[in-house]
């Protein structure tokens, strides 16, 4: 006889569930393009919080419960049935937020309650775009006539780091990307160079040198080695084509109110390149946050095949 209590977890741009990250290194069961280049694959995994008791820990805990209710005052009782698993909770939310890996908050346990902080106030539809500023420049977004993504949006997780949690990106189109991007700053060093993200803390980050919308000094977006998606500062016009495509959502924590955010209203997930075709939409993509941050208009689809 068992007893098993499972909570569901849910995407932190969503709701305020409590969930569960894991990153681990396996070994592959096929050879994906992750798995040629590597030899493992990265697996981030969310899973939902649970307990099991078995006849014996069932019995046990009703002993306890009734000896409790004999032996202690009721209200130190209450307390400690009510604690016990919220701690639980807590510590495993903990792991969760260190299990997603390396990103913009420090995996400490400060970084952690700054996080919870933050949570409060995160996103509730990431799929709505932010309101248009008609004084802000550049005046309108460049992206016109985007192609739906193919299959269903993959499922997204995380405040800070938000990370893709399947339909991971191939390691070939990522490290193409980087190259293409290499590319562009070769081509114009007076105008964009390359370094680790100011955001993000880790990973390759595209900056313009003379940015008109400044978010992470010039930053104009930063890609990662984990799932291979990416973020990126876009005018409103372009977010709303990405996010009524398919391409990517907002970040949870690209809201506007009297709480402060690390992050502009126009921040957004573009989700991984999974081939040739999502590379070059991811190009057009990056071109739009080019022109939103430093109003220059290039060509990076167009490198990909110098």
């Amino acid at each position: 006889m068992s007893l098993t209590v499972t909570s569901a977890s849910t995407h932190l741009g969503h709701s305020m569930g409590l969930e569960k990250h894991s990153m681990a290194m396996e070994k592959p069961t096929s050879k994906g393009p992750d798995d040629i280049a590597s030899g493992v694959n990265m697996v981030i995994r969310q899973d939902p919080f649970s307990m099991s008791l078995d006849a014996s820990a069932l019995l046990a805990l009703s002993i306890l419960l009734v000896l409790g209710m004999h032996t202690m005052d009721h209200h130190l009782l209450e307390c400690l049935i009510i604690s016990v698993p919220v701690l639980l909770l807590i510590r495993n939310d903990y792991h969760n937020f260190l299990n997603l890996g390396p990103g913009g908050t420090p995996s400490t346990p400060a970084g952690y309650a700054r996080l919870t902080w933050y949570r409060i106030f995160a996103l509730r539809d990431p799929f709505s775009p932010p309101p248009r500023n008609p004084t802000q420049l550049p005046a309108a977004g460049i992206l016109k006539g985007l192609p739906y993504r193919p299959g269903p949006r993959p499922s997204v997780a995380g405040l800070a780091p938000q990370r893709q949690l399947d339909q991971y990106g191939s390691r070939e189109m990522h490290e193409k990307l980087k190259a293409t991007l290499l590319d562009l700053t070769a081509r114009n060093p007076k105008k964009f160079s390359t370094a680790t993200s100011c955001l993000e803390k880790h990973g390759f980050a595209l900056f313009a040198r003379h940015p008109l919308n400044v978010c992470g000094n010039g930053e104009v977006c930063h890609l990662h080695s984990s799932d291979k998606s990416m973020h990126m500062n876009l005018h409103p016009d372009d977010i709303k084509e990405i996010l009524e495509k398919g391409w990517g959502q907002r970040h949870p924590m690209a809201w506007t109110g009297w709480v402060y955010t690390p992050v502009p209203s126009t921040f957004v997930m573009v989700y991984a390149p999974r081939d040739e075709n999502d590379l070059r939409i991811a190009c057009k993509i990056i071109e739009a946050a080019i022109w939103y941050t430093a109003s220059e208009k290039v060509d990076i689809e167009g490198l990909l095949d110098a």
